[in-house]
């Protein structure tokens, strides 16, 4: 006995569902131990982030606390929210916009003694800033060009 068409349809639409279920299910698990959690200095100090667990941690670099290393790839700095305080260290090459002042995304982890760890630095500019090549310079709207400020 033969299976009417719109039977067929069904079970494949039923089957197509599940593979799909299925598959996010299998995504969101693959994902769920890379998710890194956004923190401010007082949110990791309240909340006990613990050793290890990626996270990010976000912030302003507190003005006199950046040092380098004698290795020249090492840097420590402190990051605050104006609540707290966090020292953190990160080894490589720091972006050109990340220095005193400004602000930061730390991606990393916390060690043992309390120190966070960057892997990753990503530099934060204020809603005003404007690249050098492009001071003096404004967006007509109606042509949707850059032109020379008058």
């Amino acid at each position: 006995m033969a299976m009417k068409a719109k039977h067929q349809r069904l079970i494949l639409v039923l089957a197509a569902l599940a593979a799909l279920i299925a598959a996010a299910l299998l995504a969101a698990s693959a994902l769920k131990d890379e998710a890194a959690y956004f923190y401010t200095p007082s949110d990791a100090k309240t909340k006990g982030v613990e050793p290890g667990k990626a996270i990010r941690l976000g912030g302003m670099v507190v003005k006199g606390s950046l040092h380098r290393l004698p290795d020249g790839v090492t840097i420590r700095f402190d990051v605050t929210d104006n609540k707290a305080i966090v020292p953190a260290k990160f080894t490589g090459i720091a972006p050109d916009l990340f220095r005193e002042g400004s602000g930061v995304v730390a991606e990393g982890a916390f060690d043992p003694s309390g120190t966070f760890v960057a892997t990753n630095l990503l530099a934060k500019h204020d809603e005003r800033y404007m690249p050098r090549e492009l001071e003096g310079m404004t967006y007509d709207e109606k042509s949707h060009e850059l032109r020379k400020a008058k």
